[in-house]
């Protein structure tokens, strides 16, 4: 039996500790211990960008926002998804998930990030929105494990009132945003409604029809 391998190791803003693992040829990632995600059970990260971008796929110049790299399955999905001349900006506040995506002896993502329609960011996400009024016409935000920050605590302003209002105020007219979540969140849903979205939720599952069941809130501009 194949044993799991440390790969690499690094520390989040806020001090918390990642490890990149290896099992046979599949990855992961835990954060402080706790397995965030794999490159075995992806399926919810693709329907994710599925959610946010199928809409947009014939539209000229369509410009989406990634919050959170990952192991690069919701930017892959999104890229097969998009056409040629769209651009797809991808916010990743810890560099060292950078550096392991576009290591070519993992062989995670090095494809995906030469694609010239990335335009990948070692920022967080919620400064990229801040200064990107206007101009999305979809976000993903996949930064945690959901409205409860595990990677990094500043992460969970961007679930509370005022980080909702800035997400919102970065789209464009009829654009939607599509948020990941582990698990069913109705104090999240009634905040996405309280400021004035409309809001409809997906559950799908980790791994194809198997796995975890996580959740997608996908909403617009009412």
């Amino acid at each position: 039996m194949k044993r799991l391998e440390r790969q690499a190791t690094a520390v989040a803003p806020d001090g918390s500790r990642l490890e990149l693992l290896r099992h046979d040829r599949d990855y992961s990632i835990r954060v402080d211990g706790v397995d965030l995600m794999s490159t075995r059970r992806h399926a919810s990260e693709d329907a994710l960008a599925v959610a946010a971008c199928a809409p947009l796929g014939s539209r000229p110049g369509a410009r989406v926002l990634i919050g959170g790299l990952g192991l690069g399955f919701t930017l892959r999905a999104a890229l097969a998804i998009l056409a040629p001349d769209a651009r797809v900006v991808v916010a990743e506040i810890v560099g060292a998930v950078i550096d392991w995506n576009r290591e070519p002896a993992y062989r995670i993502s090095v494809d995906a990030l030469a694609d010239s329609r990335v335009d990948l960011r070692h920022a967080d996400v919620g400064d990229v929105l801040r200064e990107s009024e206007g101009q999305f016409d979809a976000i993903m935000l996949d930064v945690d494990n959901g409205a409860e920050a595990l990677t990094t605590a500043g992460n969970a302003r961007l679930y509370d009132d005022g980080g909702i209002r800035l997400t919102a105020a970065a789209l464009r007219p009829g654009g939607r945003i599509v948020w990941w979540s582990a698990q069913a969140d109705p104090i999240f849903e009634k905040a996405l409604r309280r400021a004035g979205l409309v809001v409809e939720t997906a559950t799908v599952r980790a791994h194809g029809k198997s796995g975890s069941r996580h959740t997608l809130l996908i909403a617009g501009i009412g």
